[in-house]
């Protein structure tokens, strides 16, 4: 087996569970794993123009990103929706669980980008310079963005109740729920 062959399927086995969970979290299940093996053919057909070290992981998630957009792209266009609705982010994991559903509307309250940078540094577990470097803004940027989402995100009201449950479920009471994300 070449060199080449054997560094692609280690990349391929380092990053695949991440990028799967990354694209089924954005998309329909059914169509994460198409998602997912055209991130490796697009990484195959430009081997020579991957980054080294732990860029290359980065740059998979922005392939992930741009693929994802073309297919929610795409599934409108097919769905003949107009332009101006918005596709709404696959459920995942939360399937009809409340909780997921309130998450999901609080991210929602945030733009694009926010919501992307949250859920990059929450649920992919990069940093903040590391999601920017997945959506293409300075480090700097992204911090400052993450810091303004995150307080939206404390001040979302459903948010807050489901937090405030939580606590009075463990016992905590008088606190203010302030959201962990990131």
């Amino acid at each position: 087996m070449s060199d080449e062959k054997e560094q692609f399927e280690a990349l391929f086995h380092d990053t695949r569970a991440a990028l799967l969970g990354y694209l089924t979290r954005r998309a329909p299940v059914e169509d994460a794993a198409d998602l997912l093996s055209e991130v490796y053919l697009v990484a195959w057909r430009r081997r020579a123009d991957l980054p080294d070290g732990d860029e290359r992981r980065l740059w998979l998630f922005g392939v992930a990103r741009r693929l994802l957009a073309e297919h929610h792209r795409r599934s409108l266009v097919r769905a003949d929706v107009p332009p101006a609705a918005e596709p709404q982010p696959a459920t995942g994991s939360t399937g009809d669980d409340p909780r997921g559903l309130v998450v999901r509307q609080a991210l929602a309250s945030l733009g694009d980008l926010d919501r992307e940078l949250v859920t990059l540094t929450t649920w992919e577990g990069l940093s903040p310079a590391e999601a920017a470097r997945v959506v293409g803004i300075t480090a700097g940027t992204a911090r400052v963005r993450l810091h303004r989402a995150r307080a939206r995100l404390a001040r979302h009201p459903r948010l807050r109740e489901l937090l405030a449950e939580g606590d009075e479920d463990i016992g905590v009471r008088n606190v203010a729920p302030v959201p962990s994300i990131g």
